[in-house]
């Protein structure tokens, strides 16, 4: 069966260019594409052909809608460099990895506004529960980026910014439903009122049954009815930029995001090693056993918030531009044991006020320079509780040059001040020339990072009010190529970090106060990550494009072994074809290497765990246009029904398939 699958989809891919190089002949065979604008690179608006040396992958509102994922995670799957790992279905815990460091290394921002929660333990980010409602692109820009954006920025920034409401009042709503029980709702407004009043909100609503979080596919854990609980899913969403043009040199702009959401958990053993529904203690060995017949009410309910305000000016002909902006995000999450009773519960905050100017030199040189004032804040119930906050004082300057339509050069400086460990400066510089005759582009770039340690780092039960700041060094160097005037384009990019003063855990330090051992401590020793990025996008016909993308990660940690759950090889393929301009075909192939697998993952027979198998993923979508205001569309993941694990002993999704509508009405 598969291999008669695989032979169809063959069939079509060879298809599509046949049928289609007949309505190019009508055409010059030229490819006309507008400057894409990014703003993470650089933190102003600037065409992705200058943002210097940077690193910078976007996801676009067209990926995003060819795709009819759910969630921003999905999306992401696709970037290189960026590894995705789920504890388990959707709306599990999910982290991301960039070039091989801990998710911990990674900012994460909405509009500018960090995802990462204070309260976690190493102030990771958790974006199981950020839908693709109301996104218009994800930037993703790899390397040390701290000289811009300050702590967590050690390995890159993740920003996933929002529509702005553009055109005549609309609105727009779709439904969807398919596999585990799954139901999806939006509702969506936006446009213009009078050239003055621009507004994109949306509304979105998710329902799943899921299925058992422990992996009742997997023969090395126990099973005996402790792996058969389906773990549902519910999320609801709210998001909004609203904007004002006071004049067409100011303007104001609010953006929101508020997310609820539940997700059925199973528990975890410790001592075993694998997860399953439920675990109770054995009073005579004082282990862990299967409690299969126990109640399963175990889950976690989250409340996430996130509000942005900025007022925008334009001075002296647009010579000096002005922005003031706060923004703030409020993250809560509560645990219930598996006898429904309360477990734990902690609560995130952070907010920053700042101000960010810049001058332009007639668009040869743009210097950018801001300061910002920002506290986080943590307060956790349960068994240990805890109260503690941080601020850190910041001033950054950039300058942005271009000469003779080639020369790209981005530089800037910060300097960090920290409540508990002090001062932090940080450096950036990210060069390129592109050889107009030849299509050739050459890139690179160096820079500094640090990450704060977290505040239950700090001042847990386990912490540590003696750590310093982490710190970390990269570079890259790269080479594009433009063959057929943007119809192919090749790539690859040679990467390195390096990780130092690296926090963990010590299993042999000594608390005062605590009398069991262990707790947070700066590693000996540096943390290595290194590899290449390569890409390739061609586009055969006007209808038809095709994309791939390989990174290849070697990593150590001081201790010489494989950093935990990077895969050394991972590639991505894409095919996308129009057709009529009614219908749009999308095929994604994922290929992920082995993998190193968590310290004290064991079988059920207390063997040892060292790696995760690689695997393979194929997902299809498709859509079609019946009018301008009505849409159908489906999607299969997981085409073969590929048995992977992205986390020892818990599950992913099998093949699964999906049926919706969108309807949309006004211009």
């Amino acid at each position: 069966m598969k291999q008669l699958l695989i032979g169809v989809m063959a069939l079509i891919l060879l298809a599509v260019p046949l049928y289609s190089t007949a309505r190019d002949e009508e055409n010059d065979g030229n490819v006309t594409e507008l400057g894409e604008v990014v703003v993470t690179a650089t933190r102003t608006e600037t065409p992705l052909g200058k943002v210097g040396g940077s690193a910078v992958s976007v996801v676009t509102q067209e990926d995003i809608e060819a795709k009819k994922q759910s969630t921003v995670e999905e999306v992401l799957r696709a970037v290189p460099g960026l590894d995705v790992r789920s504890n388990g279905g959707p709306g599990t815990q999910t982290a991301i990895s960039l070039r091989g460091a801990p998710s911990k290394n990674t900012l994460i921002l909405i509009d500018g506004i960090m995802v990462n929660d204070p309260s976690s333990t190493n102030r990771g980010a958790n974006l199981a529960n950020i839908t693709v409602d109301n996104i218009e692109r994800v930037e993703v820009v790899r390397g040390p980026q701290s000289v811009l954006y300050g702590s967590n920025a050690t390995a890159g920034v993740v920003n996933i910014i929002t529509k702005k409401g553009r055109g005549k009042p609309a609105v727009a709503g779709s439904i969807e439903g398919g596999s585990y029980g799954t139901w999806k709702f939006t509702a969506d407004a936006y446009g213009e009122l009078k050239e003055k009043l621009n507004f994109s909100l949306s509304a979105g609503r998710i329902d799943s049954d899921g299925f058992s979080i422990a992996n009742n596919d997997n023969p090395d854990i126990p099973h005996n009815g402790n792996t058969s609980e389906k773990d549902g899913w519910e999320n609801t969403t709210f998001s909004g930029k609203v904007g004002l043009d006071i004049t067409p040199d100011a303007d104001v702009n609010l953006v929101f995001r508020k997310v609820k959401s539940q997700i059925d958990m199973d528990e975890f053993d410790f001592m075993g090693g694998y997860t399953g529904d439920r675990f109770v203690t054995d009073p005579v060995t004082w282990m862990q056993v299967p409690d299969p017949n126990g109640l399963k009410d175990g889950r976690i309910d989250t409340d996430e918030s996130y509000v942005k305000m900025n007022v925008h000016n334009y001075f002296f002909e647009r010579f000096f531009e002005s922005n003031f902006y706060g923004q703030s995000s409020d993250l809560s999450r509560e645990g219930t044991d598996q006898d429904g009773e309360f477990s734990y519960s902690y609560n995130g905050k952070s907010w920053e006020v700042g101000w960010q100017g810049g001058l332009n030199f007639q668009d040869i040189n743009v210097l950018s320079f801001g300061g910002a004032y920002f506290k986080e804040e943590m307060a956790s119930g349960g068994y240990s509780p805890l109260n503690a906050d941080a601020r850190i004082g910041s001033l950054w300057l950039q300058d942005q040059l271009f000469l003779w339509d080639s020369l790209s050069m981005v530089a800037g400086l910060r300097y960090d001040d920290h409540s508990q460990f002090g001062s932090e400066p940080t450096w950036r510089i990210a060069p390129s020339y592109t050889f107009n005759r030849t299509g050739t582009t050459l890139k690179g770039s160096y820079g500094t990072g640090f990450r704060a340690p977290s505040l239950f780092e700090l001042y847990s039960e386990y912490g540590n009010p003696d750590l310093e700041a982490e710190k970390s060094k990269g570079w890259d160097a790269g080479v594009e190529q433009d063959l057929m005037k943007g119809r192919l384009v090749v790539g690859a990019t040679y990467f390195n970090m390096t990780f130092t003063d690296r926090i963990d855990w010590d299993p042999n330090l000594s608390i005062p106060g605590n009398p069991f051992p262990g707790g947070y401590n700066q590693l000996k020793g540096d943390t290595d990550t290194s590899g290449v990025e390569a890409f390739v996008r061609w586009s055969p016909m006007t209808d038809l494009t095709l994309t791939g993308n390989y990174t290849y990660t070697d990593s150590e940690d001081p201790d010489g072994q494989v950093l935990e759950l990077v895969p050394k090889h991972k590639v991505y393929m894409n095919a996308r074809y129009r057709l009529f301009d009614k219908a749009l075909f999308n095929v994604d192939v994922y290929w992920v290497d082995e993998r190193r697998a968590y310290e004290g993952s064991a079988d059920k027979y207390g063997n040892t765990v060292e790696k995760l198998d690689a695997y393979w993923l194929v997902n299809l979508s498709a859509s079609y246009d019946i009018n301008e205001y009505l849409q159908i569309y489906g999607r299969i993941d997981n085409l073969f029904d590929e048995f992977y694990e992205e986390t020892w002993s818990y599950a992913t999704p099998g093949i699964s398939g999906y049926l919706g509508l969108k309807v949309r009405f006004g211009s």
